[in-house]
């Protein structure tokens, strides 16, 4: 099986060899003349599109691109991955990162070693934004300017949710960038990237903006703006231009099977990445508002079953006990459709909005339960930085969903917390096609509790062709559309 690799772009002074390449951006259009003898064409021709020229941008704006090394005292050898995670786990590769690639002791004896990324400096005192994992761990940071000038850099603070790092030099006067505005941008526009891949400074690669507010599955806070810009490692911490030479985000992560560009890049809006700076330079630290609910994303078959009248809103899975949003009478299965005055369309839009809620304040959210609409009002918190199996004889509840299911025993109640629902014994037929299995956890059907194999079987019986159960795997829950037929 194939798997994918979701990188960090930071690499060590390490790599000796790169591949390097050349991208242009042109749009043409063919315009075939006519003959003398025919009549004129009723519509004009269209003039030729010049290519996209990002050449003044570069010259204006690149002097403010810096270059950084960093030397940390580092145990690792390889790319970190999510602490706990199975290495058989079918996500471990894709959440692998390479960044800051750091080289590191093969015996285990931690050692002096050294990384590479990009930043920018966004004040003439010496205010540089990058990337926490660029210098994740540093003990001594150096900026190295475009006229090769070296500076050494104080951390003022990173903060590791958003990938956002603000470092300070000891300098003034300094060449700075323009920050330009991410809700302005356009899928499609012409963009550019400023930075060190592979160590080579001040290297230049366009392309174009190809998606807006991707969410990526180890990053709760940050609506990517994904191009097919090349970078790569040692870009990680540089900016991400627009044609008006705008930054528009800085240079994060690449998607990839081998570690190197494959025409997937992310970056984080220049706007996420201020509001972080602004508090890490306030007070060393983000403080962020917190709901204490799991989501997931609406589509046609979800919609369907809980009545909404079009695929849009965060559907909430999981409500955790005495959160602010369990104080505030939210539940699973409820379609938060509106934070305050910031209308939810995709799930991915909840955790940054708030995220930007002071912890404290009180707002309202609009919900949809049960196809009706509902008005809450919550406190924002502050946000915080065993499997259920067994074999039975089974109990079969579902003919038309396909599932063998038992109630759980009182050790599997106490184990794993979960006060009702029922444990999947076995699976087939509709159940089995949605990728349902074995010790799953049923714990409720179209938004219903459910407690026993009876009370399963009335629901389904009453439903319609869809119908959506949430469902407890480990300690994931999330909602899983089946159609009946």
């Amino acid at each position: 099986m194939i798997r994918q690799t979701l990188a960090r772009s930071a690499i060590g002074i390490a790599a000796l060899a790169a591949l390097a390449g050349g991208y242009t951006y042109l749009q043409k259009e063919v315009i075939t003349p006519g003959y003398a003898a025919q009549a004129p064409l009723t519509a004009p021709a269209q003039p030729l599109a010049a290519p996209t020229d990002f050449s003044n941008i570069v010259e204006q704006y690149g002097p403010a691109v810096v270059n950084i090394s960093v030397t940390a005292r580092a145990q690792r050898t390889s790319a970190q991955v999510p602490q706990g995670m199975d290495p058989d786990d079918p996500l471990f590769q894709f959440f692998k990162r390479f960044g800051p690639q750091f080289q590191g002791p093969q015996n285990g004896q931690q050692q002096l070693v050294r990384g590479l990324g990009s930043g920018f400096i966004v004040s003439p005192e010496g205010l540089i934004l990058t990337n926490a994992h660029v210098v994740d761990g540093a003990q001594e940071v150096t900026v190295k300017l475009t006229d090769r000038r070296e500076f050494k850099a104080k951390v003022l603070g990173a903060d590791a949710q958003t990938d956002v790092a603000v470092i300070k030099i000891d300098a003034k006067d300094l060449p700075t960038v323009r920050l330009g505005d991410p809700s302005r941008v356009r899928v499609g526009e012409p963009v550019l990237a400023i930075g060190s891949p592979y160590g080579f400074e001040n290297t230049v690669t366009g392309g174009i903006v190809s998606a807006k507010s991707r969410s990526l599955p180890d990053d709760t806070y940050v609506p990517f703006i994904q191009t097919d810009v090349a970078v790569n490692p040692g870009n990680s911490g540089g900016p991400l231009f627009n044609q008006r030479g705008e930054v528009i985000g800085i240079n994060s992560q690449i998607y990839s099977q081998t570690g190197g560009y494959q025409g997937l890049s992310f970056s984080i809006p220049i706007d996420v990445a201020t509001k972080v700076q602004s508090q890490l330079v306030a007070h060393g630290k983000v403080t962020r508002g917190r709901l204490g609910i799991g989501v997931q994303e609406v589509n046609q078959a979800l919609a369907q079953s809980f009545g909404l009248p079009k695929p849009s809103g965060a559907l909430v899975n999981s409500v955790e006990p005495d959160s602010p949003a369990a104080k505030a009478g939210l539940k699973p299965g409820d379609v938060i459709v509106q934070l305050g005055n910031d209308v939810i369309d995709h799930s991915g839009d909840l955790p940054e909005h708030v995220a930007d809620i002071a912890p404290g304040t009180q707002t309202s959210l609009k919900v949809i339960r049960k196809g009706e609409p509902l008005t809450l009002t919550v406190k924002v918190g502050t946000a915080k930085d065993a499997a259920v199996a067994g074999k039975n004889p089974a109990n079969d509840a579902g003919g038309k969903l396909g599932l063998a299911v038992r109630p759980l025993s009182p050790t599997e109640r106490r184990d794993s917390g979960i006060d009702g629902g029922l444990v999947v014994e076995d699976v087939a037929g509709p159940a089995a096609k949605v990728g349902i299995q074995p010790g799953d956890v049923i714990l409720s059907i179209n938004g219903t509790p459910i407690s026993s194999a009876d009370q399963l079987r009335a629901l389904v019986a009453k439903s319609g062709k869809q119908v959506a159960l949430l469902v407890q795997r480990d300690d994931a829950r999330i909602f899983i559309p089946l159609d009946l037929g």
